[in-house]
């Protein structure tokens, strides 16, 4: 007797070459194992052997069996790859980054600061950035406060170790030490020693102090100073523009209040309060916003500038506190915290 189906593993081989999908193989496995399908069909002709032929036909129909299941189990492999590929899409290089990665919203920092800088720039301002490795010339010497005076105690902090060498970073002499910063002011030093008047900038980025980490302190920070020069600026000038910049800032009810005050580069000097009618909810009727003042002729010398013939105006203002007023944030640390529950908030 002929080996049963001995001609059907390669015609289910030839059967499946071209099958891609899973109901194609399911179609092309029932032509086999299905109620009228040829290994079926085989099967049934156990019962018309004689007694003596069955024990043998039945192994050799157990072990055609095996093979075609190993064949439809190949193809059935196959196609679990290509619908997997399908899923996938085509292939990409996985060091490429994502060709279209989420969006998530700016920090609340960042969008205070541009918020600010802004409405500056509608007056004239031009954003001038710096490095937050200064040296103590810029950073206090040329705005009159040199090492003996008072004022410095409390910034004169976070120095780089002697010998140290910051490329970009150029100092007036070797006995010029770096530190890191404690306010924008020295860009604006910086800004003046390279240009002449008239000169209309802000300076933002970040600062440092040796300040205790509490709910409205912390050794690092963000700031943005604006200066102006020109001929004949008054504090009259300085107050008009500082009244605008309240206004749109916080809305046309917000007002402005002026308080003597004490900077060694600016003479006179003034601490700005606002008022506004939301504040009753926090039970002050002005906050302090800002320091400003007319700049010292002391500065104006130090850059090579002629007191005689220019005067100018300055005054800065941190970001996080601007930021923790508009959005009635309490607690400055949270800005620094990198939680996306709390920055989701700002989408």
């Amino acid at each position: 007797m002929a080996e049963p189906g001995e001609s059907l593993v390669t015609e289910a081989r030839a059967d499946l070459e071209g099958v891609e999908t899973r109901p194609r193989l399911e179609e092309t496995k029932a032509r086999y194992f299905g109620p009228k399908g040829a290994f079926t069909a085989l099967r049934k002709q156990i019962g018309s052997l004689p007694k003596e032929e069955k024990p043998a036909f039945g192994q050799r129909l157990n072990a055609l069996k095996a093979e075609l299941e190993a064949v439809f189990a190949e193809a059935e492999e196959a196609v679990r790859e290509r619908e997997f590929t399908e899923r996938l899409g085509p292939p990409e290089d996985p060091t490429l980054s994502s060709p279209d990665p989420p969006r998530g919203p700016l920090h609340p920092l960042t969008q205070t600061r541009e918020r600010i800088v802004s409405i500056f720039r509608r007056l004239g301002f031009s954003v001038v950035e710096g490095t937050d490795v200064e040296t103590a010339f810029h950073c206090f010497d040329a705005l009159n406060t040199p090492p003996d005076h008072p004022a410095r105690d409390l910034q004169d902090t976070y120095y780089l170790r002697s010998g140290s060498e910051v490329d970009n970073v150029r100092r007036e002499g070797s006995g010029d030490p770096y530190l890191l910063r404690t306010h924008t002011s020295s860009t604006q030093i910086r800004t003046m020693l390279a240009h002449s008047p008239p000169l209309r900038i802000l300076s933002p980025g970040r600062c440092f102090r040796r300040d205790t980490a509490d709910a409205t302190h912390s050794a690092n920070f963000h700031q943005i100073e604006g200066l102006l020069v020109d001929r004949q600026v008054s504090v009259r000038d300085l107050k008009a523009v500082l009244d605008h910049f309240v206004r749109e800032l916080l809305g046309p009810d917000a007002r402005t209040r002026f308080r003597p005050h004490f900077f060694p580069y600016t003479e006179p000097s003034f601490e700005v309060d606002f008022s506004s009618e939301h504040l009753g909810k926090v039970g002050a009727p002005w906050i302090e916003i800002m320091g400003c003042g007319m700049v010292d002729p002391a500065v104006f010398e130090a850059v090579g500038y002629d007191p005689a013939e220019v005067s100018g105006f300055a005054f800065g203002l941190g970001i996080e506190r601007i930021a923790m007023y508009l959005h009635g944030i309490d607690d400055i640390r949270l800005f620094y915290q990198n939680d996306e529950r709390f920055l989701r908030q700002f989408a």
